[in-house]
């Protein structure tokens, strides 16, 4: 019963990666090679997710002051932060741009970087998004006021982060120039 809720990118997230992998082994693509091609475009469909979410009244924001506030449908009659509309712009602008620049800097040389960063910076605007957002009702508050979500975005960083340097390691080994011989001119 998926529309009563509890559906969570992260566990999306596991699927789709498995997905991918499994469809680039079948098909003899490099599997660092086909994540790092399907993370540049994926600020696409999260952008157009948070702003389905905005539009459907979901996933609203903490109770505020601030004159951008919204009051919500569903959300009570408090205005609250338009959270959906931070993480659109964190998770979907932010991170788009970041990985179109590292893409036209030629960081595809590097299997595995485009990827990392967009884990690290997917796990970021999600942790920050979160400070803003109400967490889910049936989870609520966790150890140190800490969200569900946030907790699910820290092993994303270890991740990616781990993933950045590994291609990183990689990308050097690869690119690094042949060392001169003695006996050969300068």
């Amino acid at each position: 019963m998926l529309w009563h809720g509890g559906m969570s990118f992260h566990g999306g997230f596991l699927g789709t990666i498995l997905a991918l992998l499994l469809f680039a082994r079948s098909r003899g693509i490099p599997m660092l090679s086909m994540l790092d091609v399907a993370a540049i475009v994926t600020p696409i469909g999260l952008f157009l997710g948070r702003m389905a979410n905005f539009v459907n009244s979901e996933l609203w924001g903490r109770v505020t002051d601030v004159p951008w506030a919204f009051v919500f449908p569903n959300g009570g009659p408090n205005p609250r932060h338009p959270s959906q509309l931070y993480e659109g712009a964190l998770e979907g602008i932010v991170l788009f741009a970041i990985l179109l620049f590292m893409w036209r800097r030629g960081a595809l040389k590097y299997p595995g970087m485009i990827g990392g960063v967009f884990v690290v910076g997917y796990g970021v605007a999600r942790i920050v998004s979160e400070f803003f957002r109400e967490p889910d009702v049936q989870i609520g508050y966790l150890a140190g006021g800490l969200t569900m979500g946030m907790l699910l975005s820290i092993p994303m960083l270890i991740v990616g982060l781990g993933a950045i340097w590994i291609a990183w390691k990689r990308g050097a080994a690869k690119f690094k120039a042949p060392e001169k011989q003695k006996n050969e001119p300068a």
